[in-house]
């Protein structure tokens, strides 16, 4: 407790290290999109092999973040870009800009560049930079992609329990469940592969993973991503509201600010959205296909077993013409007409 207020009310001082984490992220050959967020702890740590008490330890250092704001950044990418920024006051910092370079000769064979982010700070003689450059990397997607996709992850290729009872297994997964022991529903790694590989080989379609999860999960997901060999690809989560936050609120969800964010970096690119029926993707998802009706191929709902979301999403899809829109119980069935139209 005694670290803390002191933290707290030493801001930059008494720091113990700084910790840079760039969040996977997007970009085209002239624009990039990078965040991320400097702290003043330790890296997370997960084990395979780590007990139930480790995890829940675990859980609570995600969240019990030492946030470092108003410290001045920069990013290079080598010989082509070199940006500042300051954080937040929750520490988080945002490159969102266009560029005179053409910054796609950087990329890797699978369309990802890799980027330095310095912390331009003094240090105090007792704080430890953990990183000289941090190492973050974000996507432009191939020129010959087909299409992208946008996939929700809790429920859709997690199993969460958000939808369960007062939530207990979300709580017990979220908290107890090691991102290692953490079992994708079945088929979902095979159908995400199909779906980045597309119609032909090489395509490389893009996939970005969407979810409401706070941005503190970001290793965790990252990690069971990663272990279950979903394909490479921007991980997009969001900010949490403190109940006395005096910032103005978002006027659209998070899920519908970042697709349309999507959709409008890469204007010449389809979609297809994938979801479930248990939260309000079918609402969001179905506004969007609405109003961008030529950019959206499809859209894939997984069931999930909750009475009153099921009936209401039933409404929605017997209701919904402008695109293709499938409640599945299996990803066998999201590959079925995906074949069946074309997509792989």
């Amino acid at each position: 407790m005694f670290k803390r207020i002191k933290k707290i009310l030493g801001r930059y001082r008494n720091l113990d290290q700084i910790l840079i984490i760039p969040y996977r992220s997007y970009g085209t050959h002239s624009r990039l999109f990078v965040k991320g967020r400097v702290l003043d702890n330790a890296p997370l740590k997960i084990t395979e092999t780590q007990k139930t008490w480790k995890t829940f330890v675990n859980t609570y250092k995600q969240f019990d973040s030492f946030e470092i704001p108003d410290a001045r950044i920069e990013l290079e990418l080598p010989e082509k870009v070199r940006l500042k920024t300051t954080t937040n006051d929750e520490g988080y910092f945002l490159f969102n800009q266009n560029l005179e370079n053409n910054i796609s000769e950087d990329a890797d064979d699978k369309g990802w560049i890799p980027f330095n982010i310095y912390y331009k700070e003094e240090l105090e003689p007792k704080t430890d930079l953990l990183g000289n450059p941090f190492k973050g990397e974000f996507l432009i997607p191939s020129v010959q992609a087909e299409y992208g996709v946008i996939s929700d992850i809790d429920d859709t290729i997690l199993h969460t329990g958000v939808t369960s009872f007062l939530k207990w297994r979300l709580l017990k997964n979220s908290l107890l469940t090691n991102a290692y022991k953490r079992i994708p529903l079945k088929g979902a790694p095979e159908l995400y592969k199909l779906l980045h590989k597309g119609r032909k080989a090489g395509n490389r379609n893009p996939i970005f993973y969407l979810s409401n999860s706070p941005w503190n999960m970001y290793e965790y997901l990252k990690l069971f991503l990663d272990y279950n060999n979903f394909p490479k690809g921007p991980i997009l989560l969001r900010d949490i509201r403190l109940p006395f936050e005096n910032t103005i609120k978002p006027e659209k969800p998070h899920k519908q600010r970042e697709i349309v964010n999507i959709l409008k970096t890469y204007p010449n690119l389809q979609f297809i959205l994938i979801g479930d029926s248990g939260e309000h993707d079918a609402t969001i998802y179905t506004e969007i296909a609405a109003q961008y009706s030529d950019r959206i191929l499809a859209i894939y709902l997984r069931s999930v077993t909750h009475k009153k979301s099921m009936q209401r999403v039933k409404s929605i899809v017997d209701n919904f013409e402008t695109t293709p829109l499938l409640l599945v119980n299996s990803s066998a069935e999201a590959v079925s007409h995906a074949r069946e139209h074309g997509y792989i």
